[in-house]
C-alpha cells in the first residue's frame, strides 16, 4: 500500500514537472528551425566584398569577438566560369573558417551583370550602365530578369550550391537572387533612358514579380535549412502592365515582391536593405526610405541592414568626414533606431575594413552589446 502511495506521489510529481516544462516552453515566440537548431540571424556581421577570381579571401575578421557572422559577396562568373565546373575553393575556405571560429554564414552570390558568358548564350539581354559599385557607369550585358533560359541556368547553379553546402552547420542565410542586376538588391537600372529600354524589352510588373515568385519557390525547396534574405532597394521599374511609364508605380511592385516572399518562405523570410549611411551622398533620400521600410517590419519578420560602404574608406558619406570611428558610430545609431513597436533590426552588416581597424573596436563592442 505504501509502495502504491509512493508511486502515486512520484507520478503526480512527474505530471507537475512536465506541465511546468510545457508551460515554460510555450512562453514567448516559437524559435524557428527547432528541428535543426537554427537560430534567427542576429548580431554584427562582417561583409567581405567580392575579390578577383585569382585573389584569396582575407578571413582575419572572423576572429573578431564582436562579430557573430560573415556575409560573403561573390560573383557567379567567378564561381562557375565554365559550365558545370564550379570552383568552390573560396567558399570551401569561407565555410571552414566560419566553423572554426564559430561564426555563421550569409552567402550572397551575384548573377545579373556578373553572369558567366556561357550562361548568356541563347538568353535575351540588353546593355545597361552598371548603377553603382566597382565598374559604375560601364556598359555591360544584363540578362532580362524573366528570361526562362537564364533563370533555369541560375537555378541549376543554385541547386549545386545547395548540394555542396546546404548541410553545413555554419550556413544560416542565403540571399535570394536572380532577377537582379548589380548586387542581391531586387533593383534594376531605372534612369529615364533605361525605362525606354525596358519598354522596348516588353517589361511589365507581372513578368518581374512572376520571376521573383519562382525564385522564392526554388530557394524554399533547395535551402530548407537556411533563412532566405531579400534585399530591398529603390531601383524598381516604374512601368505598368500596359507598358506605360508610371511615376511612383515602383512601391506597389516592391510590396508585391515582399508579400510573395513572405507567403512562400514563411518564418524563414528575412527582409534587409544595403545602403545605411549617416552622411549625405548619392541616393541618400532613397536609402532613408528603404531603411525605414525594413525597420518597420522588425518584430514581424527577421530584418537586417547593411552599411553602404566602409567608414574607413568613405567616412564622409558615412557621416563624419575624416573621423571613421565617429562615422561608423553615427551610421550604426541610424541603423538601430527602433520602429513604432520599439523593435530594431535583428542584424547589422559592416564592411571588413571597419571590422579589422583597431580604432573601430570600441565602436563594434558597443554595437554588439545592443543585440
Amino acid at each position: 500500500m505504501l509502495g502504491l502511495k509512493r508511486a502515486g506521489v512520484a507520478s503526480l510529481a512527474l505530471t507537475l514537472l512536465l506541465t511546468q516544462f510545457a508551460t515554460a516552453a510555450s512562453v514567448g515566440p516559437t524559435p524557428p528551425f527547432r528541428s535543426i537548431g537554427q537560430a534567427a540571424p542576429s548580431g554584427l556581421i562582417v561583409v567581405i566584398p567580392n575579390v578577383s577570381q585569382s585573389a584569396t579571401l582575407d578571413l582575419r575578421s572572423l576572429k573578431n569577438p564582436y562579430i557573430s557572422g560573415v556575409a560573403l559577396q561573390i560573383h557567379w562568373s567567378d564561381v562557375e566560369p565554365a559550365e558545370g565546373k564550379p570552383d568552390w575553393s573560396k567558399l570551401d575556405a569561407l565555410f571552414a573558417a566560419a566553423q572554426t571560429s564559430q561564426k555563421w554564414v550569409h552567402l550572397l552570390v551575384f548573377p545579373g551583370f556578373f553572369t558567366p558568358a556561357w550562361a548568356l548564350k541563347g538568353v535575351k539581354t540588353a546593355k545597361f550602365a552598371i548603377q553603382y559599385g566597382p565598374g559604375k557607369g560601364n556598359l555591360a550585358e544584363l540578362p532580362v530578369p524573366w528570361d526562362t533560359v537564364y533563370l533555369n541556368r541560375w537555378f541549376a547553379f543554385v541547386k549545386k550550391l545547395s548540394d555542396k553546402y546546404g548541410q553545413s552547420p555554419a550556413f544560416r542565410m542565403v540571399a535570394a537572387d536572380g532577377p537582379t542586376s548589380v548586387s542581391a538588391e531586387f533593383t534594376l537600372p531605372n534612369s529615364p533612358e533605361d525605362l525606354e529600354k525596358w519598354q522596348s524589352l516588353s517589361y511589365t510588373p507581372s513578368k518581374y514579380i512572376g520571376a521573383w515568385k519562382k525564385v522564392f519557390e526554388v530557394y524554399a525547396a533547395d535551402f530548407p535549412n537556411q533563412y532566405v534574405s531579400l534585399s530591398a532597394g529603390a531601383g524598381q521599374i516604374g512601368i505598368d502592365d500596359q507598358g506605360k511609364i508610371k511615376k511612383h508605380g515602383q512601391a506597389s511592385t516592391r510590396q508585391s515582391i515582399v508579400d510573395a516572399a513572405m507567403s512562400v518562405l514563411g518564418h524563414r523570410f528575412v527582409l534587409m536593405s544595403s545602403n545605411v549611411h549617416a552622411g549625405a551622398g548619392p541616393h541618400s533620400a532613397n536609402s532613408e526610405v528603404d531603411d525605414k521600410f525594413v525597420i518597420d517590419y522588425s518584430g514581424r519578420v527577421t530584418t537586417g541592414l547593411q552599411m553602404r560602404t566602409s567608414a574607413e574608406n568613405g567616412s564622409g558619406v558615412m557621416g563624419a568626414e575624416g573621423d571613421p570611428a565617429l562615422a561608423l558610430r553615427k551610421s550604426i545609431d541610424l541603423a538601430l533606431q527602433p520602429n513604432s513597436a520599439g523593435q530594431h533590426v535583428n542584424y547589422l552588416e559592416i564592411y571588413e575594413p571597419d571590422v579589422l581597424a583597431e580604432d573601430m573596436q570600441p565602436v563594434l563592442r558597443a554595437a554588439a552589446s545592443r543585440f
